[in-house]
C-alpha cells in the first residue's frame, strides 16, 4: 500500500484575545530604548519580567523580533512591522485617555520629552512649574540622551517631544528655538596656562584639547571644530565624551583646554576651577531647539504642552532663558 500522505500543517492565525497590549508596551519600549535594561528602568519593571514579556510575545506571534547579540540590536522584519503597530496602538491608548479626561473637563495624558543632558534654565523651571499647575493630570516621563539619539528617535515618529541640539534643519521635524548657548574656551586649575595673563591665540596653537565626542565636521558641535581648524591648531585631542561633566572633570585635571557653555561653568570659574583663556572671545553660539516629528499627530497633552512651550519662547526673550 501507499505510504498515507503526512498531515499538513496549518498555521493558525493570530488570534487578537492572545495578544495582550502590555507586551506590545513592553516591546515597544525595548525598541525606543534600544535595550532590556534600559526599557525595564524606563517601565520601573525587573529585566527578568522584561525578558519574560519579550519571550511571550515572540511565543504569541510565532517568531524573533530582535537579535541581539555582541552588541548588535537588530529589529527583524517582523518586529519592524509589530514595532509600527505596537506605535499605532499607543497613540490610540493615548487618544482614549484623553477622550475620557476631555469628558471630565480636564486635559491629562503622559507625556514624554527628551532632553540632552545640563539644560540649566530658570526661566524653564518657572514655566514647568506653572504647567503643571495649569494642568495637574498631565504626567511627565522625562528621558537624558544625546542630541543624535533624539533627533533619531524623533525622525522614527516615535511619540515624545525633544529639546536638543539641532544645527542643521531636518525635512521631518519641526523645531522652535529654545536658548543660545556661548562657548567659551576654558583652562582647569591644574593647567600651566591657568596662571598666566594676557593670553593670545598664538599661545594656544600648540596646547591639547578635550573635545566632545560628537566635535567633529558636520556633526551638531561642529563650529567648535571650525573654529579650531580656522585657527590652525596643531595640539592632540586627549580626551573625549559626550558628556559636559566628564568634559568639565577632564578639563580642572589639566588634561587640557576646551570650550564649554559659558552659563554652565559661572560657578566654576567663581570657585576658582575653571578660567577663561580668551576673557573677551565667544568660540561658538550653538542653539537647542524644541523638535518635534512634522507628520506625526500630537496628543492632546503633547499639543498643550507645545502651545504653552511656545506662548512661554513668545514672552520671555532668549538671552533670559539659558542659566
Amino acid at each position: 500500500m501507499p505510504n498515507a500522505a503526512a498531515p499538513i500543517k496549518t498555521v493558525s492565525p493570530l488570534a487578537p484575545e492572545r495578544l495582550d497590549w502590555n507586551l506590545l508596551r513592553t516591546f515597544m519600549f525595548v525598541v525606543q530604548e534600544r535595550g532590556i535594561s534600559r526599557a525595564a528602568t524606563a517601565l520601573h519593571l525587573s529585566q527578568p519580567a522584561v525578558s519574560q514579556a519579550l519571550k511571550r510575545l515572540e511565543d504569541a506571534v510565532g517568531g524573533t523580533l530582535l537579535y541581539r547579540r555582541h552588541g548588535e540590536f537588530r529589529l527583524t522584519g517582523l518586529g519592524e512591522a509589530l514595532y509600527g503597530i505596537a506605535r499605532d496602538m499607543y497613540g490610540m491608548v493615548a487618544r482614549i485617555d484623553e477622550a475620557a479626561a476631555q469628558d471630565e473637563g480636564e486635559i491629562a495624558g503622559t507625556l514624554r520629552l527628551m532632553l540632552m543632558s545640563k539644560i540649566q534654565s530658570a526661566a524653564y523651571d518657572e514655566f514647568l512649574m506653572q504647567f503643571h499647575r495649569r494642568y495637574p493630570k498631565i504626567e511627565f516621563y522625562v528621558d537624558v540622551m544625546q542630541s543624535a539619539f533624539i533627533l533619531d528617535a524623533l525622525s522614527k515618529r516615535i511619540p515624545a517631544l525633544g529639546i536638543c541640539l539641532c544645527r542643521k534643519a531636518i525635512d521631518s521635524l519641526e523645531r522652535r528655538i529654545f536658548m543660545r548657548h556661548r562657548y567659551v574656551m576654558v583652562c582647569g586649575r591644574n593647567h600651566p596656562l591657568f596662571s598666566r595673563r594676557n593670553i593670545q591665540v598664538e599661545d594656544l596653537l600648540d596646547q591639547n584639547f578635550v573635545s566632545f565626542a560628537s566635535d567633529q565636521l558636520g556633526d551638531t558641535l561642529s563650529p567648535l571644530t571650525i573654529f579650531r581648524d580656522q585657527q590652525g591648531f596643531t595640539g592632540r585631542i586627549v580626551g573625549t565624551s559626550p558628556y559636559v561633566e566628564e568634559i568639565r572633570r577632564m578639563v580642572i585635571a589639566g588634561m587640557g583646554l576646551s570650550c564649554l557653555p559659558e552659563h554652565m561653568i559661572r560657578q566654576d570659574m567663581l570657585a576658582g576651577d575653571l578660567k577663561r583663556v580668551l576673557p573677551d572671545d565667544v568660540m561658538a553660539e550653538i542653539d537647542v531647539f524644541l523638535t518635534w516629528h512634522k507628520q506625526r499627530k500630537l496628543s492632546l497633552a503633547e499639543q498643550t504642552f507645545l502651545s504653552a512651550f511656545e506662548r512661554f519662547l513668545e514672552r520671555t526673550p532668549i538671552e533670559m532663558r539659558a542659566g
